[in-house]
């Protein structure tokens, strides 16, 4: 039985995204919530210590914004990327059996407080530059994906998007000046719209549907695990190396900007094990 139904499809190609609700157990998302704690050395009841870098980290710190945290590899990340209902909506969404999955990063994002304005910042934009787009468009152009590890608000600090402009995008290009930012949307008439989810709900969302996280108005964290998948490209196992190097390395991808502490790759010992399925999505081996 498909994991994505029709009127969810047809909910997804309207608005450009689609919130799959209880795709993975609590018991998952809560042990990411439990290794995000730990790589950044703190406690979660000292809501004082959730705006302090993690040691070894001032430098990066000044600099986070969004609430991304540099964790990758470790096994529930894993756990979840390789989880056969999360694989089942990618493939059921992109209309293809053999896919590739992203090693990709965690967010915590702690409530607004004055004193710490680099935390606290919500955004839209695209992840691709909108100003080199074939004609016709294919849709999806792609996708990306968030998986909520707990439940979130819709004041919260979670995911926002405009699914106004995605509706007509070629038509919305057009009324577009020549020297527009490709990244970043004009909003004038298009109102945000804010996604709650529960605690193992997953979005999947076209990467042509502006978007972003908003700020966190809450007395909570906002935690998510962001998690893509594509079709797996014929013959080209070779360029999946990196992504299985930094997996066998407890390493950053080489594309993020990574934890100079090394912490997984000090800790975590031997890589995070995969199951059949995992090994075929991470490219270790062939479909």
């Amino acid at each position: 039985m498909p994991i994505v139904t029709e009127q969810e499809r047809e909910f997804f190609r309207r608005n450009g995204y689609v919130k799959l609700s209880q795709i993975v157990p609590k018991e998952n998302v809560d042990r990411v919530i439990e290794a995000i704690w730990a790589f950044m050395g703190k406690d979660p009841e000292d809501v004082d210590g959730w705006y302090t870098p993690p040691e070894g980290m001032t430098e990066y710190w000044k600099h986070q914004g969004s609430g991304m945290v540099e964790l990758y590899q470790h096994q529930s990340l894993w756990d979840n990327r390789q989880h056969p209902k999360v694989y089942e909506a990618f493939a059921d969404i992109l209309g293809e059996e053999k896919l590739w999955v992203s090693i990709d990063r965690v967010n915590m994002t702690p409530p607004s407080r004055p004193e710490y304005s680099q935390l606290d910042y919500g955004f839209i934009h695209w992840d691709v530059d909108t100003a080199h787009l074939p004609s016709p468009l294919p849709k999806p152009y792609g996708v990306q994906g968030v998986l909520y590890l707990a439940d979130t608000s819709d004041n919260q600090g979670g995911f926002q998007c405009v699914p106004s402009i995605y509706r007509d995008f070629e038509q919305w290009l057009e009324t577009q000046p020549a020297d527009r930012d490709p990244r970043i949307p004009d909003l004038q008439g298009h109102p945000i719209e804010v996604i709650p989810g529960k605690a193992g709900d997953l979005l999947i969302w076209d990467r042509l549907l502006p978007h972003g996280n908003g700020r966190n108005f809450s007395d909570k964290p906002r935690f998510a695990q962001y998690i893509t998948m594509q079709p797996a490209k014929p013959g080209q196992l070779e360029s999946r190396r990196p992504f299985v190097e930094s997996w066998r390395g407890n390493r950053t991808p080489p594309w993020f900007p990574g934890d100079p502490r090394g912490w997984e790759e000090k800790r975590n010992g031997k890589p995070a094990e995969l199951t059949e399925l995992g090994r075929k999505l991470l490219g270790l081996e062939s479909w």
